[in-house]
C-alpha cells in the first residue's frame, strides 16, 4: 500500500482563482455572494449566488477549444491546469497512462441542458443546437481534464451530488494506494444554473443574501459554482521528483443510508465519520479541525453538529464552513473543503465561518471559528461532504511526517 500526498491545488472560485488568491480569500473571510448574472433571476424572490465572474477560461487553458465545452467542464479543466501547474508536475516526462482524472459533479452541464430544453420548446427537435448536444453529457467533465492535460489513465465523472468531490478524492486515493496510478487529478465542478436555484427555493432551503452556517438565525444556502482540483501522488513519486508536499491523504469513508431524498440522517453521518477515521488510522482526539458540510440550513447544521458530538464527545475540535464564503458549490463543495483543509495544514490557520452573529443554544458545543481566520497548528483535519439521497463522503488529511 502506497502513501498518498497532495502536491498541487487548483481552486477556481468566487473568492479567488489560483492558490494565492484563494488562500488570501480564506484568510480575509471574503464573500462571493452577489446578484445572479448566469441567468435571468426575474420572478425569483431571491436573486443572489456565489458566482465566479472573474473566470476567463481562455486565460487558463492551453489545449481545449473553449467553444466546444460547457461551463462546468471548463471549470474542471481550468482547475486541473492550475493544480498541475501548482504541483510543478512535468507531464511531458511522465507516462500518461499512469496519470488519471476523477471529477465529481451535481448538475453536470445543466446550463447546457436548460438551453437545449428552451430550444426544444421553441422549435422542436430540429431547433436543438448540435454544438450544445455535444456539450451536454456529464462525463465530459473528466474528459475535459484528460484532454487538457493529455492524460491516458482512468477518466471518471462521479455524480454523487454535493459529496461528489470527496468521492472523487477517495476513488483517486484507492488507485494510488494500490499502485494502479502514480498521479491522479481529483476534485469537482459545477455551475450556477436556474434549475438548482429553483429547486432549492422550492425546498425552502434557499437564503436571501447571506449564508450563516451554525448561526441561530441561519435560513439556508446560496447556490454557488466553480472548479476545485487536487494533484494527488504516491509519496514515492512525489519524493523522487522533489515535489513540495502540502499534506498527506490519510484516508476516507463513504456510506449511503438512503434514509430520505433530502433530509440528512444523524446516525449515518456519524457512522461515516467513524469509517473515515478508521480508514485513516486516527482517533477522534487526533483531529484538530473539521471542515464541515455546513450548508446553513437549519436541518443540515443541527444534524451535522449532533453527529460530530456523537463521535467526538466532549472534545469537539473547531469547525468552520467555507460555504459561508463561496456559497454551495454543489459537486465542487468538498473539493474546495479539501483545498481549504490542506492549506490550513500547510500554513497553520483555520478558515472562518463568516456571517456568523448569534450562537445557537442547540449547538452549544460548536466553535465555528466565527468571522475571522484563526492561527492554529493543524496536524489532522477532517473534511465532511454530504449529499441528497444519504450519500456521505468524508476525507481525512494530515501533516506529512
Amino acid at each position: 500500500m502506497h502513501r498518498v500526498v497532495v502536491t498541487g491545488l487548483g481552486p477556481v472560485s468566487g473568492i479567488g482563482i489560483g492558490v494565492d488568491e484563494f488562500t488570501a480569500g480564506l484568510r480575509s473571510g471574503r464573500s462571493a455572494a452577489a446578484p445572479i448574472t448566469s441567468f435571468d433571476a426575474t420572478g425569483f424572490p431571491h436573486h443572489w449566488a456565489g458566482e465566479v465572474p472573474a473566470f476567463r477560461p481562455e486565460a487558463l487553458l492551453r489545449r481545449l477549444r473553449i467553444a466546444d465545452w460547457g461551463r462546468s467542464a471548463l471549470f474542471a479543466a481550468a482547475a486541473a491546469r492550475l493544480a498541475v501547474t501548482d504541483a510543478g508536475l512535468p507531464l511531458a516526462t511522465i507516462d500518461p497512462g499512469r496519470v488519471g482524472a476523477v471529477v465529481g459533479t451535481t448538475s453536470g452541464e445543466s446550463t447546457v441542458v436548460e438551453q437545449l430544453t428552451a430550444e426544444l420548446v421553441e422549435g422542436g427537435y430540429p431547433a436543438m443546437s448540435v454544438e450544445a448536444l455535444r456539450q451536454a453529457p456529464a462525463e465530459r467533465l473528466s474528459y475535459a481534464v484528460s484532454a487538457e492535460l493529455g492524460l491516458a489513465g482512468e477518466s471518471v465523472t462521479l455524480t454523487t451530488a454535493c459529496s461528489a468531490s470527496n468521492y472523487a478524492i477517495g476513488y483517486a486515493y484507492d488507485l494510488l494506494c494500490c499502485g494502479e496510478a502514480d498521479v491522479m487529478v481529483a476534485g469537482g465542478a459545477d455551475s450556477v444554473c436556474r434549475w438548482a436555484h429553483a429547486g432549492f427555493f422550492r425546498l425552502g432551503a434557499l437564503t436571501e443574501r447571506a449564508c450563516r452556517p451554525f448561526d441561530r438565525d441561519r435560513s439556508g444556502i446560496l447556490t454557488g459554482e466553480g472548479g476545485a482540483a487536487l494533484v494527488l501522488e504516491t509519496l514515492e513519486h512525489a519524493q523522487a521528483r522533489g515535489a513540495r508536499i502540502y499534506a498527506e491523504v490519510l484516508g476516507y469513508g463513504v456510506n449511503c443510508d438512503a434514509h430520505h431524498m433530502v433530509a440528512p440522517n444523524e446516525e449515518s453521518v456519524a457512522a461515516c465519520m467513524r469509517l473515515a477515521q478508521d480508514n485513516a488510522g486516527v482517533k477522534p482526539e487526533d483531529v484538530d479541525y473539521i471542515s464541515t458540510h455546513g450548508t446553513g440550513t437549519p436541518a443540515n447544521d443541527l444534524c451535522e453538529a449532533r453527529a460530530i458530538r456523537a463521535v467526538f464527545g466532549d472534545r469537539v475540535p473547531p469547525v468552520s464552513s467555507i460555504k459561508s464564503m463561496l456559497g454551495h458549490t454543489m459537486g465542487a463543495a468538498s473539493g474546495f473543503g479539501a483545498i481549504a483543509t490542506t492549506l490550513g495544514i500547510r500554513h497553520g490557520f483555520l478558515p472562518p465561518t463568516i456571517n456568523w452573529a448569534n450562537p445557537d443554544p442547540e449547538l452549544s458545543w460548536i466553535d465555528p471559528v466565527p468571522n475571522t481566520a484563526r492561527s492554529a497548528t493543524v496536524r489532522v483535519a477532517q473534511n465532511n461532504g454530504f449529499a441528497f439521497g444519504g450519500n456521505n463522503a468524508i476525507t481525512i488529511f494530515g501533516a506529512i511526517r
